[in-house]
Formats: C-alpha cells, sequence, structure tokens
C-alpha cells in the first residue's frame, strides 16, 4: 500500500513518528524524517534500514517554519513529489493553567497549531499541482476533551480538529485528502 509512496513525518525522532517511521519503510515508502534534533533522526534512519536514496533527514523546528516552502521544494528536487504528509510534531506541557507562563501557553500553540498548519498549507499546494495526496494530523483524545493539568495542550489540539476538518472539505475537490487521528493515553 506504501510501496514507493513519499512519506514525510514530521516529530519523527521518537514515539510514535519513529515507530511510524519504521513501520511505513517497512512498507516500501520513500521517507523523509523531520524533527529537532538532527542525530535522533540519524539514528530513525538507521533503523528504517532504507537506501540512501529513499530515505532524508529533513531537520525542522515547528516553532519556527518561516522556511517550510524552501523544505517541500527540497523533497519534491529528490522524490518528484509528496504523497503522505504525517503531521505529528509537537510539544506538550503539564501545569495548572493558572500557573503557565503566557509565553509557554504562545509556544505551544505556535509549535502544536501553526507550525503544523504552516506545513500542511505547504504540501496541500504541491498536492493539489499532483492531483493527489494525503494529510494526516495526530492530534489526540485530549483534542476531543479538556484534561486538568493540559489546558494549552488540549486548546491546540482543539484547534488542529477545528482547522483540519475544515482543510478536509476545502481539499475534497482536488482529491487531497486529510484524516485526523485522536490517540487516547
Amino acid at each position: 500500500m506504501l510501496a514507493n509512496k513519499v512519506v514525510w513525518i514530521t516529530g519523527a525522532s521518537s514515539g510514535i513518528g519513529e515507530e511510524l517511521a519504521v513501520a511505513c519503510a517497512a512498507q516500501g515508502a520513500r521517507i523523509i524524517l523531520s524533527a529537532r534534533r538532527e542525530e535522533e533522526l540519524n539514528r530513525v534512519a538507521k533503523r528504517c534500514n532504507l537506501l540512501s536514496e529513499n530515505i532524508l533527514v529533513l531537520p525542522l523546528d515547528l516553532e519556527h517554519t518561516e522556511n517550510v516552502e524552501t523544505l517541500t521544494q527540497t523533497i519534491v528536487s529528490k522524490f518528484g513529489r509528496i504523497d503522505v504528509l504525517i503531521n505529528n510534531g509537537g510539544m506538550g506541557h503539564r501545569t495548572l493553567a493558572v500557573n503557565t507562563p503566557t509565553a509557554i501557553d504562545r509556544k505551544i500553540i505556535e509549535i502544536n497549531f501553526f507550525g503544523t498548519v504552516n506545513i500542511s498549507k505547504s504540501v496541500a499546494r504541491q498536492m493539489k499541482t499532483q492531483g493527489s495526496g494525503k494529510i494526516v494530523v495526530i492530534t489526540s483524545i485530549m483534542g476531543k476533551y479538556g484534561l486538568a493539568l493540559y489546558s494549552t495542550y488540549s486548546a491546540s489540539k482543539h484547534a488542529l480538529n477545528g482547522y483540519f476538518e475544515a482543510m478536509r472539505m476545502d481539499l475534497m475537490k482536488d482529491n487531497v485528502k486529510v484524516l485526523v487521528v485522536a490517540p487516547g493515553f
């Protein structure tokens, strides 16, 4: 199903992103690994066990996505297209809402919401040009139900749900599919 598909995974240096990368590689996908920690991405790349022409380590900080168009074009230059974008990168934070500094609230929203949106818009434009693609957004069950000590994290995931439900409708006519996944604990 993923043989020869070009799959870009954010948050690929650990956890769900790392395991998705390994699973996609096992199905024959060509993989782009993105996260902040390049050394961890290189470790994951080794786990994927792909030939160098089938994998690209592309460091990315979701707090600073000003260069996302350049990153998208880097991928298209190497692989010719992007078939699947898996937005898995993000930041969690655990504290009482009233004790969370506004700077932390803003950082979480910047990373979890705006970082994901900026990458998705860039890739969606490419997918529209290609005539197909899939955008996957990993949110959280906390994007459906808030949880004590996770107010800003929950808010960022709520925002992703709303945004990508609408984006799904926007892109339907362009054969670009959007899937929102909300894992539990």
